[in-house]
Order: structure tokens, then sequence, then C-alpha cells
């Protein structure tokens, strides 16, 4: 006995001063692996936990492979299936033949621990996965031939890939999701403008909205020089002024001062070349010194790397979130951002469906909305009419049209020289905001009133009710959505996805 112990002690002193032992739980991994084959249904707790490879020893990994097999295929789950299967796959005798698959279920009575087991399996294999992450990290970062911003990336996404695939959200009972639905419902009810989510400044789409909903990817798109910049920075400013939310702004596309220098063209309404060449009358200086205090305080975050990728918005998103709490992000805009680290072999196609989804994975996670600007295709200029664009306008993927919870087109006839519209009223400086897709709401059309020597989009002062009601309707028609209701069954298969009004 004293050898015995004077062994293991010695052992232990070797560990310490020489190296250590990755963390592991084998007694545990033993256990669940017993358990999982004496009761059917424990697979059931454990499936949403572990992945094989979770397991630190390589034959408890084949041996879940196996488990995971059988209760795929609805297939029984005892000793005897397990050992079947893992003759069929040829590594019965790898893992220790059938007497070790008979040991594990003598390590275990019952299945009563078993979550709680595969919970602490679960964190060593995070620490694990940490452990070789930050190995690799430290390897590159003496590697000189490595970018240190390739490296960054890299970082980041492995942590990030670590965190999604291991930190899962529970599932919740209808009326617990119930309760939450009227506390926010009572939350709005107490909201002087009726809204829920976070106003745009417009009335006429917020009237239609009820603001920005958090969790929602909202793509506003257009083609060039229809002011699709100009709407997102007249409608950041309106919350930040007006409602002092905190926006985010990542510019691809601007720079912070060129983004800046035209809010402040939009606040003061003085001449943007007299902005750019700095030679302002003495009352313009005083005009612009009092106009822009406004803005001087403003919860705005401007962010203008070129070319970002999206794992650097998400890890930006997250620190903006956590230390200025943002209510909403807008991206300017989709197209030019890239999937980062090695993408070779993708198409463009793929990158922008990947993009469009992990944006859509952030405002989920980070529980606000992203506004995200996107490009419409040519067809638009060759389309004759009024050129009204549609949703298959929306350039390079279909899933940007997929992924997102509404979809806006900027439309500004007079771009394309339509004057007056079918009533012969004037459409100078008239721009409208076309609501094609709402996943949770109607869709319609808003007019809004385009200053383009100040680059600044603004109510329409009066509106006449499209269907004859003089009741200062705010700019705004709203149709019924086609996506919740069977108004439109006829129009199913139409070319053209536009908005008509009834």
């Amino acid at each position: 006995m004293a050898v015995q112990k004077e062994n293991k002690e010695s052992v232990k002193n070797i560990n310490l001063e020489y190296g250590k032992i990755p963390p592991q739980a084998l007694d545990l991994e033993e256990a669940v692996l017993g358990a999982l084959m004496l009761e059917k249904d424990a697979v059931l707790t454990v499936i949403d936990i572990l992945k094989p490879s979770s397991f630190y020893k390589e034959s408890h990994k084949k041996i879940y492979e196996a488990i995971l097999y059988l209760s795929n295929n609805e297939q029984a789950i005892d000793i005897l299936t397990v050992t079947e299967q893992l003759r069929k796959n040829n590594k019965l005798e790898e893992i220790g033949g059938p007497f070790y698959i008979t040991q594990l279920t003598g390590k275990v009575a019952s299945s009563a621990h078993i979550e709680f087991h595969a919970r602490i399996i679960a964190q060593k294999f995070i620490q694990r996965e940490l452990i070789r992450i930050s190995s690799e990290m430290q390897k590159n970062a003496f590697d000189d031939s490595i970018d240190v911003y390739d490296l960054l990336d890299f970082s980041e996404r492995q942590l990030f890939e670590i965190a999604e695939g291991n930190i899962k959200k529970e599932t919740l009972k209808l009326d617990t999701v119930i309760a939450q639905a009227i506390e926010q419902i009572k939350e709005a009810g107490k909201q002087e403008d009726g809204l829920s989510g976070v106003p745009s400044g417009f009335s006429g789409i917020d009237r239609i909205t009820s603001g920005w909903q958090k969790s929602d990817l909202v793509i506003i798109a257009g083609r060039p020089s229809m002011g699709k910049t100009a709407f997102v920075l007249t409608m950041a400013r309106n919350m930040a002024v007006d409602y002092n939310k905190s926006v985010a702004i990542f510019s691809l596309e601007m720079s912070s001062i060129q983004l800046v220098n035209r809010l402040i063209v939009s606040e003061t309404e003085l001449a943007s070349e007299k902005i750019k060449n700095g030679r302002l009358e003495n009352y313009e200086w005083e005009q612009l010194d009092y106009k822009i205090k406004k803005l001087v305080d403003a919860p705005v975050y401007i962010d203008d790397t070129p070319a970002i990728s999206i794992f650097e918005v998400r890890a930006k998103a997250r620190r903006l979130k956590a230390k200025n709490d943002i209510q909403l992000i807008v991206i300017d805009y989709l197209q030019l951002m890239t999937m980062g680290g090695d993408s070779r072999g993708s198409s463009r196609e793929q990158e922008v469906s990947t993009i469009s989804r992990s944006l859509k994975a952030i405002a989920k996670e980070l529980n606000i909305p992203i506004v995200a600007l996107s490009q419409l295709n040519r067809s638009v200029e060759t389309r004759g009419g009024d050129k009204r664009p549609q949703l298959s306008d929306l350039r390079e993927s279909g899933a940007i049209e997929q992924d997102a919870d509404m979809v806006l087109f900027v439309h500004r006839p007079e771009y394309y020289r339509i004057d007056v519209d079918e009533d012969g009223n004037s459409l100078k400086g008239i721009a409208e905001l076309i609501i094609a897709k709402h996943r949770n709401g109607a869709v319609g059309s808003v007019k809004l009133k385009f200053q383009s020597e100040f680059a600044k989009f603004s109510d329409l002062d009066t509106y006449l009710d499209p269907l004859g009601f003089d009741d200062d309707y705010s700019n705004g028609q709203v149709f019924k959505s086609k996506m919740n209701h069977d108004l439109l069954e006829d129009d199913e298969n139409s070319e053209e996805n536009t908005i008509e009004p009834f």
C-alpha cells in the first residue's frame, strides 16, 4: 500500500512539474454512456448538450456516435444494440470489445443525474477548445508571415464558433412566452406615440411598422443616387436627436468625415459646396454653430472600416451594445461586406447569402433591429412604365429577400424624369418608400419629401388619404400583407410583385 501511495505521489509530481493534463471528466463520460444504455429516453436529455467531439476519450466518441445513429433511426438503445452497431462499423474492437460496453452500464445505477453530468462534460470540452485556440493563436502570433488582422479575425471567429455551438437557449412553454408578449403590449400601450419599436422619425413609416422591431433585419434597397444613404442618415439623426436612441453606423462606402458633413448639411440646410470649401458668411457660421449643437451630443457611433467582415461587425456590435446600449445598427451597404477568413471557392452569391444570414443572427443575438442598405440590379433601368422596383431586383442573392423581415425600396420617380403621377400631381421633390415585404405586418407605400440640395428626407406637410378620407393620413398608403392574408391569391402567378392600391 505504501508503495502504491508513493507511486501515485510521484506521478502527481511529474504532472505538476513537466506538464498539464487537458481538462477531462472520464468517470462522468463513462457514467453518461452507461446511463444512455440503461434508459431509452435518456438520449433526448443530452442530445442538444453533447456532440461526439465533446468526449475526451476516443472510444467514448465512437460509442456516442453509435448511440446517436440508433436514436436518429428510432432504434432501441441498450448494450446489445450499441454493441451490434459498433460491430457493423468495424469499431467494436477499437473501443475495447463487448466487455468494455458491459462495464459502462455498471458505472451507474440510473440516468437521474445525466443532464448535470453531460453539462460538466460539455464544459470540459469548451475548456479544451479554448486551450487549443489559444495555442494556435500563440503559434501564429510568432509567425511574421501571417497578417495580424487575419490572426485577429481567425481568433474571433474560432471563439464565436465555440460560443454559438455550445450555448443553447432553453425551450420555453407557451404560457411563459404569452406572458412576455402581453407585457410588451402593455409597455407599447404606455407609449404616447403607440410605437413598440425604435421610431424612424417618419410618421407614415412608423404608422405601418410601429417602429423598427427588435431582432428584425430590415433591408432598404434602391438604385444608385436614389438617396438610400441620405434616408438612413436622416433616420439616424431623428432617432438620436429626437428620441435619444443610440445608433451605430457601419459605413463601408463613405468615410466618417463625409457622413458627418452630410449630416451637417442636412441639419443646417447650408449648401454642401459651402460646407466643403468652408466659405461661409458670418451669419452662416452663426447658423452652423447654432444648429449643430443638437448633433454634437447625439448618441451616433460611426465605423468607416472599408470591406469590413461579418465577424468584425459582430464583435464591434457586441462591444457597442455592452458599452453604449445601441438600439439600432445601420450597414451601408451590404454588398461591400466580406465573409472574412478564407472564402476561396465560394461564389459571390454564397458569400452574400452567408452575410445576410449572419446579420439576421446578430439582430437576434443582440435583440435590436439591423437596417442594411442593398443595391438593386440594372433590370430596374430597362423596365418600362414607372420603373418601380420589385423583390426580384435585389442584387446578387435571393437570400437577402428570404432572410429579411422587411424589405423597403427607395424610389424617386423624378430621377427617371417622371414629373407627374397618373392624376397629374407633381412628383418633383417626392420620394416613395415602398414596403414590399413585411413579415409581421402590412405592406404599403409612404411618400416623403426629398430635398436633394441638402440630401434630406422629411414628412410631407399634408397628404390626401388614398381612400378619399381627409384624416391627415400622415403620408402613407397601407395594404394588407400578402404574407398574412389570402387577399391576392389570383396574383400568385403574376410576374411582377408590385404593390397596387385596392
